[in-house]
C-alpha cells in the first residue's frame, strides 16, 4: 500500500510518473510509479549523499548491470535504471502484496504448506540471484513479499554499491539487518570474505522467523544479538522437523559448512536433508585460516561454486513445489477477489492455480547453452563492450547506437542468422515485427557509424561474429569481434564515447564484445 507524495517530492523521474511513496530507508526513498504504458513500477531514488559520490555511481552502475541478469524466479524483476540521472534511480517490478514481516507481525507465524512454500520460494530466488553472480546482502522478512501465486524477493544486488563506497564502510554503517547477518559479516576486516553463503545464513534466520515469529539469535539490542550470532547455537524451538535440518545447516557458523541455494532446493523438494547435520551447525567454529585456494579474488563478490545439476528438472520441480505451496496458502495471502487487478494496475490478473504454470521449455543452463540460444535468435541479449565495461545502446530516438549502462529496452538486441552472418535487431518492443536492425552509415570525412535501419540483408547490415582466441570478458564470457565485410570492425572510442566502423589493416581491433543473456524473446527472431 502506497502513501501520498509529500510536499517537495518530485512528480516525475525520467520517463516515469511518481504517484506515491512505498517506503524510505538508509539508501533512499522508494516510490510507486507508472511507466508510459500505465504499468505500475517501484522506483528506488538514491539519497543525495550517495548520489554525489563518483565511486558510488560506478559501483551502482556495475551492480545494476549484474542485477539485470537475474532471471525472475521468485524475484522482483529489475526493469530499468539510470545511474547518471540526478539523482540516480532503479526501477523494479511492483509487487502489490504484504511483506513476510507484516504477515507474521499482524497474523502470527506460518505453518504447514504456507511455511514450506515460503522456504522453497526464497531458496528459489537465491538460486537465481547467485546464479547471476549476485549476492543479496540484505535478505530479511521485509524484503520477502507475497505476490499472486508465490513470493518475490526484492532489493537484491545493489546493497554492495552502498556498503562498499569508501566513506560508508564503517561497521556501524554496514548494510544489512543484524538479526539476519552471518558471522563473517562482522569480521570481514579480518580476512573472511563475504560470499553467497551469507545469504544462506540469512535464509535460515528468515525461515526461523516465519515459523516462530522470532529470530534464532534474538537478544536485547543489536550488540547482544551480534554476540549470540558469533558465539551461541541458534534457538530453533518451534521450527518444524521437516525444515529443521535445512535451517540448522544454513545457520552453521562456518560459511564453508552451509549448503548452496541449489542444495537447499534439493533438500526441500525431497522433503528431507541430503546429508547429516554437521556439528559445525550447532557448535561454535574457530575462525578457519584462509588458504590460497579460498582467498577472495579481485573483482565481483565471490560466489560459492555449486555442483552442476540438471537445472531444468530442478526448476520444474521447484515451480511445482512453489505453486502447490502457494495454492495451499492462497486463502491467507491472496485477495478474495482475484478477478480484477489492483486499482491503477493495468497488468492482467494472474491465477495461482498450479495447472496454469508452464516453465520455459529447455531453459539454457550452462554459459555455452545460453550463448547458443542467443546465436540462434531465441534470446534477448546485451552486447557488452569488454574493454569499456559498457553495453551497446540505442539513443533516446532509437536512431544511432552508442554506449550505455545496460538497462532498459534501448540496450537489448536479438541476433538473426543469415547464412554464416547475422542481422542485429533492436528491441524497442520485442513483440513487434517492425523493429529495426543495426546498419553501417557512411559519413563523409568521419568514421562510419552504427545506425538503425530496416532489417533487410544488405552489405551494410550483415555482420560476422568472430570469436577471439582465448578471449573472455570480466565475467568469463567469450568475446567476439563484430565485423562487416564491406566496412570493417565495430569499435568503441572511449575518449569520444562513440561507436564507429572501420578497417584496421594489420592492426588489432580496439574492441571486443560479449553477449549477456537477458531471457526469452516473446517469439523467435524472424529469419
Amino acid at each position: 500500500m502506497s502513501m501520498p507524495l509529500r510536499a517537495g517530492d518530485q512528480t516525475r523521474l525520467g520517463r516515469y510518473e511518481l504517484v506515491g511513496r512505498l517506503g524510505e530507508g538508509g539508501m533512499g526513498t522508494v516510490f510507486l510509479g507508472r511507466d508510459q504504458d500505465g504499468r505500475q513500477v517501484a522506483i528506488k531514488m538514491v539519497r543525495p549523499e550517495f548520489a554525489d559520490d563518483a565511486e558510488f555511481r560506478g559501483r551502482f552502475r556495475s551492480e545494476v548491470n549484474r542485477a539485470k541478469q537475474v532471471p525472475p524466479f521468485s524475484t522482483a524483476e529489475v526493469l530499468d535504471a539510470d545511474p547518471d540521472h540526478e539523482p540516480p534511480y532503479l526501477v523494479v517490478e511492483y509487487v502489490d502484496g504484504p511483506s513476510l514481516a507484516a504477515e507474521v507481525r499482524d497474523r502470527g507465524p506460518l505453518s504447514g504448506a504456507a511455511l514450506h512454500s515460503v522456504a522453497v520460494g526464497i531458496a528459489t530466488a537465491l538460486t537465481a540471484i547467485h546464479g547471476a553472480g549476485v549476492i543479496h546482502r540484505d535478505l530479511k522478512p521485509g524484503n520477502v513479499l507475497f505476490a499472486r501465486g508465490g513470493i518475490k524477493v526484492i532489493d537484491f544486488g545493489i546493497a554492495r554499491a552502498f556498503e562498499a563506497t569508501s566513506q560508508h564502510t564503517r561497521t556501524d554503517q554496514m548494510v544489512g539487518t543484524v538479526s539476519y547477518m552471518a558471522p563473517e559479516r562482522f569480521d570481514a576486516a579480518d580476512g573472511r570474505p563475504v560470499t553467497a553463503a551469507a545469504d544462506i545464513f540469512a535464509w535460515g534466520a528468515v525461515v526461523t522467523y516465519a515459523a516462530t515469529g522470532r529470530t534464532p539469535f534474538a537478544a536485547d539490542g543489536a550488540a547482544a544479538t551480534a554476540m549470540r550470532i558469533l558465539t551461541q547455537a541458534p534457538d530453533l524451538t518451534g521450527v518444524p522437523e521437516s525444515l529443521r535440518d535445512a535451517v540448522q545447516l544454513a545457520l552453521a557458523k562456518d560459511p564453508v559448512e552451509r549448503p548452496t541455494a541449489r542444495d537447499l532446493l534439493d533438500m526441500l523438494i525431497a522433503g528431507a536433508s541430503a546429508r547429516p547435520v554437521s556439528p559445525a551447525a550447532t557448535t561454535v567454529a574457530a575462525p578457519r585460516p584462509i588458504s590460497p585456494a579460498q582467498a577472495p579474488v579481485p573483482g565481483p563478490d565471490p560466489v560459492r561454486p555449486a555442483r552442476r545439476r540438471r537445472w531444468p528438472v530442478v526448476a520444474a520441480a521447484v515451480a511445482v513445489a512453489v505453486v502447490a505451496g502457494a495454492a495451499g496458502a492462497a486463502a491467507r495471502y491472496l485477495p478474495l477477489d482475484t478477478s480484477q487487478a489492483a486499482d491503477g494496475d493495468s497488468s492482467p490478473p494472474v491465477s495461482p492455480s498450479p495447472t496454469e504454470y508452464r516453465p520455459p521449455p529447455s531453459e539454457p543452463v550452462t554459459p555455452d547453452e545460453r550463448l547458443e540460444a542467443i546465436m540462434g535468435g531465441n534470446r534477448r541479449t546485451l552486447i557488452h563492450i569488454a574493454e569499456a565495461d559498457r553495453d551497446l545502446a540505442m539513443d533516446v530516438h532509437f536512431t544511432e547506437a552508442g554506449a550505455g549502462d545496460g538497462t532498459g529496452p534501448k540496450s537489448e538486441f536479438a541476433l538473426i542468422r543469415v547464412g554464416v552472418d547475422y542481422l542485429i535487431r533492436t528491441l524497442r518492443d520485442p513483440a513487434r515485427e517492425d523493429n529495426t536492425c543495426l546498419g553501417v552509415k557512411i559519413i563523409p570525412d568521419e568514421s562510419a557509424r552504427l545506425v538503425a535501419t530496416t532489417c533487410d540483408a544488405t552489405k551494410a547490415t550483415l555482420f560476422s561474429l568472430d570469436r577471439t582466441k582465448d578471449g573472455v570478458d570480466d565475467r568469463g564470457r567469450p568475446t567476439f569481434h563484430i565485423y562487416n565485410d564491406a566496412y570493417g570492425f565495430v569499435q568503441f572510442d572511449p575518449t569520444d564515447r562513440i561507436l564507429f566502423v572501420e578497417e584496421v589493416g594489420d592492426a588489432a581491433p580496439l574492441s571486443t564484445f560479449s553477449f549477456v543473456d537477458r531471457g526469452w524473446l516473446p517469439s523467435p527472431s524472424p529469419s
